[in-house]
């Protein structure tokens, strides 16, 4: 099935986890990619990846909370493909914490990577999935959706960018620009491994609403970004789809 044959896909946060799973995925569905992440040996191992499937893929080392770098990526994502049809946010950052110790400049790091980065993605592409007719998907988190003890700024990062998909969806549908949102929970990935909970926190708290599923990889999170970035999700619009195994049912 090669739903996105013929499109130029752009995923950040492409080097591990969610992001290398929908890098994989789509260019197993024929996508021409364009590729980035901050981590160049993990992005250089999924461009490889990729490239083995057939898939066309340009990468990129990128900060997306730089808006500089963010300009220049879909600038030249554009020069080097000659469009743009879909954009897949997946980068981002995670900090266990007691909120009461949490500081200032770690709450407006998680903030600029997962939600000013997003929102930078979303705003140099927009232009040019409306000549498209493209889509954006953003990958925001069951943090959003329900109370996650000690992750202040990640749950607030990941709300905002809930909110920042149906304003877009809203605000540019009746010109043909798609924007949906996946909420993964009960995912096994690299960013929730490489943290531990604080001191004295309570991990009941945490999986207090268990899951009716097993944790899963990231593939199924990729499987559901795929849906919605191919014409198949051609009637969704402004949706924030939970893959979470049951977990906020």
């Amino acid at each position: 099935m090669l739903r996105f044959e013929d499109k130029v896909v752009l995923i950040t946060g492409a080097a591990s986890g969610i992001g290398r799973a929908t890098a994989i995925r789509l260019a197993s569905e024929g996508a021409t990619l364009v590729l980035s992440d901050v981590n160049e040996k993990g992005l250089a191992e999924t461009r490889a990846e990729c490239e083995s499937l057939g898939s066309t893929v340009t990468s990129s080392v990128v900060n997306v909370a730089s808006e500089d770098e963010v300009v220049a990526m879909v600038a030249g994502a554009v020069e080097a493909h000659g469009r743009l049809d879909v954009v897949v946010n997946v980068a981002g950052i995670l900090q266990f914490g007691h909120t009461h110790e949490t500081s200032l400049a770690d709450f407006e790091r998680i903030i600029s990577v997962n939600l000013t980065g997003t929102f930078l993605v979303c705003r140099e592409a927009i232009p040019h999935l409306l000549s498209s007719g493209g889509n954006i998907v953003n990958t925001a988190s069951t943090a959003a959706l329900a109370g996650h003890p000690w992750t202040i700024s990640y749950s607030a990062s990941k709300g905002g960018v809930a909110a920042l998909t149906q304003t877009i969806a809203v605000e540019y549908g009746k010109q043909g620009l798609r924007a949906n949102a996946v909420a993964p929970g009960s995912i096994l990935t690299p960013i929730q491994q490489e943290f531990a909970l604080p001191e004295g926190a309570d991990g009941s708290l945490v999986y207090r609403i268990m899951a009716l599923d097993e944790q899963r990889g990231p593939e199924v999170v990729a499987g559901a970004i795929s849906f919605l970035g191919s014409e198949d999700a051609v009637h969704v619009n402004g949706t924030i789809l939970k893959v979470d195994g049951g977990t906020l049912a």
